[in-house]
């Protein structure tokens, strides 16, 4: 097999906050895949960087009373407990404020100009008369100009992916003060990507196979020419009036380069930052035809990084990417958009802080995950179900009902000479090695574990068919036994090769209990013996999970408006209820939510929960529903027998731990439960019969 040389990244988190759970979810597929590629004996190079530039790191340094350096240096300081939690094994992390960026940037631009892709233009742009500053794209805020949808910022729409210049922006107004900004005139530096010679390589490399079909489609369409046979796409304004925190445009003082120039050009630094460490030449590597270049990132930055980017390194003479892998966004309990408010955020350091195992996370998030630019559900009760049935009762439980036996009857030895079905299931999982890795190769991380677990599940058929527990009861099945469980530990050492790339830790364990190296893909021959066994990982609780998705105490208003005059993207979040007003919504929206007025009919205490009641509603549909509802606290069943309330009729049924739940009964409560406790079923007025509806 040849040795791949790799180059990979994730996208650069900005460096004004702390991680999300979507960052974790990115380095997490990204991990997976490298450290699949290293287990083969490729060579892989997996870097990334603290985005560093840009005008918000600006502002929010100066509010903090900081330089922009140490406000990037406070953050950057703050993102080992997750790496490092989540088992994330970069080979290097740099900021785009690094010398070799600022080098490099220089280089790319001077590169694009020598190419004639770089002109100068006056426009007139956004200046806040109430900051004395001219306004970034990100501090414009306004109507997308091509579907209309508003708070929209002004380079690109999140809605819909159109790209435009901020003047575009309808009723635009500053991010920074609310002012309605003015027009002013300044010179700005653009790279000229509608230039024929540009569209041609996209259209060449988009094609090439470097991104996934439904990218492609998206793309295609940035590229195809509008109504006046131009690219719709146009060209691309790179810098940026001071005062700015970035890298000054070489021999054009008060000018920057726009955060997004030298952002992705800080992949390629990084990486010459970790070559410089480890004594390697930087040039000689990016020179050499057989390097990959490999980026994951998510679906709000396509338009950087496969239009932008690759023209750039293109024109400037630099090796292009091979592959951007485009993923979705993580969403919670069937597709609910993330808010700490109402107790659905994710938050990674709570989740290290409640002792839940990483590696939980790292399965369930390998078993979601595949080849496509798709969204990725946490679901608690899925991750429940596959962890604890999956991951601990099929997987690790081969070897727990295994390796005492061995230990306490055999002194740990094992034997080979196994019996026809024991060779014969072994070869079954020995030869489902390279199905698997290219699988994992594709990204396919979904098919794989499924594919794991059914090999896990003919495992287990075998433990129940040779029963090792009733072969321990008489001594007279000693050499059965001991030939049963060694089938049983060479098992469960293959699916913990297999595991090894999603299951780090739980592999180095499995090292120490077997004395076979996880390290490499290819079989290291059978177990010999085992050292005494320590249970490998736990089951996870329904308390550890109401714990993660309990909601944080709210803000109280002074502190709300500390965070708003440091952040402008929060201007409409005010904290009405405890939590902001939710965006806007058409008269549309609505009616696809069909509200019913629904009678209780029954109502009872559900087993095994402290939250949860369950009603039997009448909606005047001729049958009953099923619904649980979390307001056990507030309600004794007997308060609520017989009362008219209001439902969502139309919500997909959700299949719950207590039964399948079948819509939602409306209720009230403060963001801040501690601080304002209660929840509050709706309840109509006399004369509201079920089967009504809202409107």
């Amino acid at each position: 097999m040849t040795q791949r040389r790799l180059f990979v990244t994730t996208a650069l988190p900005y460096a004004n906050g702390k991680f999300h759970i979507g960052h974790i979810m990115e380095y997490i597929q990204a991990d997976i895949w490298v450290r699949f590629q290293k287990m083969r004996g490729h060579e892989v190079n997996f870097v990334c960087a603290d985005d560093a530039h840009g005008a918000p790191i600006m502002i929010a340094a100066e509010k903090a009373g900081q330089t922009p350096q140490q406000f990037v240096a406070d953050i950057a300081a703050g993102r080992k407990p997750y790496l490092d939690g989540f088992h994330i094994g970069f080979d290097n992390w740099h900021s785009t404020d690094g010398p070799e960026n600022h080098e490099l940037a220089g280089q790319i631009y001077r590169d694009l100009k020598q190419a004639g892709l770089i002109e100068t233009r006056t426009i007139e742009q956004f200046f806040d008369p109430d900051k004395a500053m001219f306004l970034p794209d990100r501090f414009i805020k306004g109507q997308c100009p091509k579907c209309g949808a508003k708070d929209q910022y002004g380079d690109n729409c999140e809605s819909c992916g159109a790209v435009y210049a901020p003047t575009e922006l309808k009723e635009p107004y500053s991010a920074l003060s609310g002012a309605t900004p003015v027009l002013k005139s300044s010179e700005h530096f653009f790279f000229k990507l509608s230039d024929p010679r540009c569209i041609d390589f996209l259209k060449q490399w988009t094609t090439s196979g470097a991104v996934q079909p439904e990218v492609l489609n998206k793309i295609t369409e940035w590229i195809a020419p509008g109504e006046d046979g131009k690219p719709k796409m146009g060209d691309w304004d790179i810098s940026r009036d001071a005062p700015y925190f970035g890298i000054e445009i070489p021999d054009a003082p008060g000018k920057y380069f726009y955060v997004w120039l030298d952002a992705p050009i800080g992949y390629l630094a990084s990486l010459k930052n970790l070559f410089a460490k480890t004594g390697r030449n930087y040039e000689t590597f990016m020179a050499d035809p057989a390097v990959e270049q490999i980026h994951f990132i998510g679906k709000d930055i396509i338009t950087f990084h496969t239009l932008f980017w690759p023209a750039m390194l293109h024109f400037s003479g630099r090796k292009v990417p091979s592959a951007v892998h485009v993923h979705g966004f993580l969403t919670v309990n069937n597709g609910e958009k993330m808010s700490k408010s109402r107790g659905t955020g994710l938050d990674p350091l709570k989740y290290l802080s409640l002792g839940m195992n990483p590696e939980w996370l790292r399965y369930y998030l390998a078993a979601k995950l595949n080849a496509k630019n798709e969204d990725v559900d946490f679901n608690a009760d899925d991750f429940m179900l596959r962890v604890n049935a999956d991951l601990v009762g099929k997987f690790v439980n081969i070897v727990s009902r295994s390796a005492g036996f061995i230990t306490k009857r055999f002194g740990g030895q094992l034997t080979h000479h196994f019996d026809p079905a024991g060779a014969a299931l072994l070869q079954t999982l020995t030869a489902a090695s390279e199905p698997l890795a290219g699988l994992y190769d594709q990204r396919e991380y979904g098919k794989a574990t499924r594919e794991i677990m059914a090999l896990a599940d003919q495992v287990n058929a075998y433990v129940d068919q040779n029963k090792p527990w009733e072969l321990a009861k008489d001594a007279a099945h000693n050499e059965r036994l001991q030939q049963v469980c060694s089938v049983l530990i060479n098992a469960f050492a293959v699916l913990s090769r297999y595991l090894a790339p999603v299951l780090p830790t739980l592999a180095r364990e499995v090292e120490k209990l077997t004395g076979l190296s996880l390290a490499s893909w290819h079989d290291t021959g059978p177990v010999r013996a085992i050292a005494p066994y320590q249970h490998l990982m736990q089951r996870v609780t329904p308390e550890q999970l109401e714990a993660l998705f309990e909601a944080p105490p709210a803000e109280q208003p002074a502190q709300a408006a500390e965070k708003l005059d440091s952040d402008p993207n929060l201007l409409p979040d005010l904290l009405p209820g405890g939590e902001a007003i939710a965006p806007a919504i058409t008269i549309d929206d609505f009616a696809k939510i069909d509200l019913r007025i629904a009678r209780i009919v029954q109502c009872e205490a559900v087993e095994g929960s402290t939250k949860l009641l369950r009603l039997t509603l009448d909606v005047g549909e001729g049958r009953m529903r099923n619904v649980f509802s979390g307001i056990a606290s507030m309600y004794k069943p007997a308060d609520l027998q017989g009362k008219l309330t209001v439902m969502v009729a139309n919500l997909a049924p959700r299949k719950m731990k207590f039964g399948l739940s079948e819509g939602m009964v409306l209720a009230a409560s403060h963001a801040d439960e501690k601080a304002q406790p209660g929840i509050y079923v709706l309840e109509p007025w006399p004369g509201a019969q079920p089967g009504m509806r809202i409107h």
